[in-house]
């Protein structure tokens, strides 16, 4: 019987238990992962804190970006094999959408999503898991799952950012910085990084930005308008999960096409306000699921970049923690003050 320990959420606004969990048999379908470490996203801080409302399924495991082995495969299994190095995501990839797991704590059940990943290992379906070179560490390998994908994603497969275009990122988070890194990489001739926090900003512009904005101190709209020459910008990128942020992402792009792509994850029954004349006049509001990514096509592509030099992971992660620090990692996401936070397992 195999056993693992896990980060279990009993309790909304209370801070996660460390357990013992049975791992139970696979099923069709489904592929056990042993896990080398977790990303931490501002989603599952919204479930700590009940911010997305009511949770029926408690209590139940967390995490939905990470990277590990493949320790077994269950029936069907075609996609992964036993000693694969793969990256996990929440996003859907090919293969069979198998059942969640059942974890047990003693006699009693907790409950899984198709994925999570603050655990030891990991029972998932062979649609959430990719297979990747051994050549990238795991630790940042972890970060393709969500972060990178969504961030980048929402630039290359949203944006559709050309080479030459403008863009704004409010918010210099794992998902910011990766939306900034990709449109350096895409050769944008202005990218304007948003944020409060010194550090971040700085970190910023290491990965690509041109020119950043403090907007605890300053006007970001009119500042983004002066920098673009009136116009506004081609393109915004929403991550800091902030209606305020996300106004000014729509109205700093520019009139007849700019895009402002909504990222970020306002708290449940929370609303923003636009002018609807803007739409009439060409612009753009976009809301990014994963940033269109597909993991089998996009998670490879992310892996080449990195070996090739190009992708600068190891700038985009900040903190690392214990799988029993969890908590206290938690607390650093937070407080904003991060880039990319993850759990070693």
């Amino acid at each position: 019987m195999l056993k693992m320990k896990a980060a279990i959420l009993y309790e909304q606004n209370k801070p996660l238990k460390i357990e013992e969990l049975i791992i139970p048999e696979l099923k069709e379908g489904q592929v056990l992962v042993k896990l080398v470490a977790s990303g931490l996203c501002h989603s599952q801080l919204n479930e700590i804190k009940g911010r997305k409302g009511p949770d029926k399924y408690l209590p139940h495991t967390l995490g939905h970006e990470g990277a590990g082995i493949v320790e077994e495969v269950g029936a069907k299994v075609t996609k992964v094999k036993k000693g694969d190095y793969v990256v996990l995501s929440w996003i859907k990839g090919k293969g069979i959408n198998a059942a969640p797991p059942l974890y047990l704590c003693g006699d009693r059940k907790i409950n899984s999503g198709q994925l999570s990943t603050f655990n030891e290992y990991t029972v998932t379906a062979e649609n959430r898991v990719t297979s990747i070179k051994k050549e990238i560490p795991l630790e940042l390998a972890s970060l393709l799952g969500c972060a990178v994908s969504t961030g980048m994603g929402s630039v290359l497969n949203i944006a559709k950012l050309k080479s030459g275009e403008t863009i704004a990122v409010f918010g210099a988070g794992g998902i910011g910085l990766s939306a900034i890194h990709a449109a350096a990489i895409s050769g944008a001739s202005k990218i304007i990084a948003v944020d409060i926090v010194e550090a971040k900003l700085n970190l910023a512009k290491e990965l690509g930005a041109t020119h950043v904005i403090d907007a605890s101190n300053v006007d970001v709209v009119r500042t983004i308008k002066e920098l673009t020459g009136n116009n506004g910008v081609d393109h915004a990128i929403e991550s800091a999960g902030l209606g305020q942020t996300m106004e000014q992402a729509f109205e700093c792009v520019r009139i007849g096409g700019g895009k402002a792509i909504i990222v970020g994850n306002l708290p449940a029954g929370h609303k923003i306000a636009i002018d609807p004349f803007a739409l009439i006049c060409g612009k753009q509001i976009i809301g990014s699921w994963g940033g269109e990514a597909e993991p089998d096509r996009d998670i490879p592509k992310f892996v080449d970049l990195y070996l090739e030099g190009k992708l600068k992971l190891e700038k985009m992660l900040t903190h690392r923690f214990k799988l029993n620090e969890i908590n206290e990692a938690f607390a650093v996401l937070e407080k904003g003050e991060a880039g990319r936070v993850i759990v070693i397992l």
